[in-house]
């Protein structure tokens, strides 16, 4: 039995098979902007430490 795929999924699955270094490319991306280690406690509290108070209207020039 044959299942359906979306005109989008055969899409990507095309483009996928035409560039194989195409996922390898997001993979690189991701790991550059989202996959970071974990700050440590002494970081967080440094962090923390250092953020500044917002004023209450932030749009003011005062």
């Amino acid at each position: 039995m044959a299942r359906y795929t979306s005109e989008f999924t055969q899409f990507l699955n095309e483009l996928k098979s035409e560039k194989p270094q195409l996922e390898a490319g997001q993979q690189a991306g991701r790991a550059l902007l989202w996959d970071k280690e974990p700050l440590t406690i002494e970081d967080q509290r440094r962090a923390k430490a250092a953020k500044l108070k917002q004023r209450a209207y932030v749009y003011s020039n005062d």
